[in-house]
This record gives C-alpha cells, structure tokens and sequence, in this order.
C-alpha cells in the first residue's frame, strides 16, 4: 500500500479533485486523464500525483489501493487507513470489484465479446498495490460490449471513410494495461493511446475534435464496503474532452446507457 501525508506547501497548488464518495474509512474520487496516481519511474517529471492532491485535499493520510494509467479518467478509490487499506486491497487481489470502463476504438468491433489473452507483468507498474510481478505471461480475461458506432468522411487508412466505436469494458483480471493491450489484440485500439494505438487516427481526432487524451475512462465500480459489507457503488461519467467527442459523435448518454 502507498500512504501519503498532509502538506500545506502543495495544498495550496494542486486543483481538488470531484469527491464522488467519502465516508470514515475511504475516499472515492474523479481521476482526470493526464494525472498519475503515485511517483513514477517512468514519468519522473511529473510533479503532480492524484495521490497527493487527494491527501492535501482532505488534509489527513491517504492510502492508495489501486491504480489507473496516467491517461485513463474515472473512478479512484483510496483507503483512509492501514487496516481499510489492506481489506480493500485484498478485495481487489481476489477480484471482488466490479469495474465497468468506456473506451473509443477504431473499428467497429462485434457486438459483444470476450478476450482471453495472457498478458505479461511488469515491475514497474503493477496494477494491485503490493502484489508481487514478473515477466511471463499471466491469465487474462475481458468482456466487451459495442454501445454505438460511427464512420467518418475522412480517408485515414486505405478506405474512403474511417469507422469507429464507443465500447464497453469489464476486465475480469488486473494486467498492466490490460484494457488497452486486449483492444489492441483484436485490431480495435483505444483512440489517444499512443503506447497500444494508432497515431493517425489519434491525430485525427486532435483535428476534428480538439482530443488530446486517450479515450478510455473507468465509469463505475461496484464492491461491497470493506469494513460494513454495504454494497458501494461508484460513478464517474465521462467529462471534459471525452464527453465532447461522444457529443460531437452523436452518442448521447441515455443511448450509451441504454441496452
């Protein structure tokens, strides 16, 4: 688990971030895209950590239990306490939460699918907080559902037209990635990846729409509350760049939730 504590000098810098839930033991919030959870290896430059702004937010020890990549929006959970922290973090090591995301794919993928394809693990960036990695190959098992689609007047690849997708996700393992690396598997990837995706469809988006990020959010997640049993269930629409992409796209939110 990572545990972080109160400080004034970066309190009054770092923006708060939307509470979607908070109660004695844990703390839900709406992580932007473009925001790291926790410092990085990899992203040693970055000065800001939905961690610690959470923290400084609420003035008090946070620790965190999970994580989302840098580029994916939605839901964040953080315990407020050691013994919440290691109860919610075995929760996710057993895969007790229901996590629900939205992405953008290229392509117009089946109505309806399941991925199973292993996927290896790597050190730095393991998706349970305190679980151990490695590099081979690890079970890996996704379901998807296509809400709508679209095609666009604009010849990307070697049609006329280029065609996409808003899809519905629900990983029933955590791999690093895993969302993106199995939409990427099935020639579907997420639109603003630029690690798993394409780079012109990813510019024509910045063209046409203005989109900077990459269109995957996590939407909701449902568990049962670790010290009272009662069932929680968090949400997080899509905001900011993402909404306007599904509003420019004609995908409306009561069709998205429909079905």
């Amino acid at each position: 688990m990572t545990a972080a504590m109160f400080s004034p000098d970066l309190a009054e810098t770092d923006p708060p971030l939307p509470i979607l839930y908070q109660d004695d033991h844990l703390v839900a919030v709406h992580k932007p895209s473009g925001l790291l959870v926790h410092r990085s290896m990899i992203d040693r430059h970055e000065t800001r950590f939905a961690l610690q702004t959470v923290r400084n937010q609420l003035g008090r020890h946070v620790y965190g239990v999970h994580r989302l990549d840098k580029g994916t929006s939605g839901v964040l959970l953080f315990a407020l306490d050691k013994e919440t922290a290691r109860l919610l973090g075995a929760c996710f090591e057993r895969q007790e939460v229901a996590k629900t995301y939205l992405a953008v794919v290229r392509g117009h993928p089946p109505e309806t699918g399941r991925i199973d394809h292993a996927l290896s693990r790597r050190r730095d960036d393991a998706e349970w907080v305190g679980d151990r990695s490695s590099d081979e190959a690890q079970p890996a098992v996704s379901d998807f559902r296509r809400l709508a689609t679209c095609e666009l007047p604009h010849q990307v690849d070697r049609y006329p037209t280029s065609r996409y997708a808003l899809v519905e996700v629900t990983p029933h393992t955590g791999r690093r990635h895993q969302i993106r690396r199995h939409l990427k598997h099935i020639a579907h990837p997420i639109i603003g990846d630029a690690t798993f995706g394409k780079g012109r469809h990813n510019r024509l988006f910045q063209q046409l729409f203005g989109c900077h990020r990459m269109l995957l959010a996590c939407v909701r997640m449902q568990l049962r509350h670790p010290v009272n049993g009662r069932p929680l269930d968090l949400c997080a629409p899509p905001d900011g760049e993402f909404a306007a992409v599904l509003a420019a796209l004609g995908w409306k939110e009561r069709e998205i939730g429909s079905g």
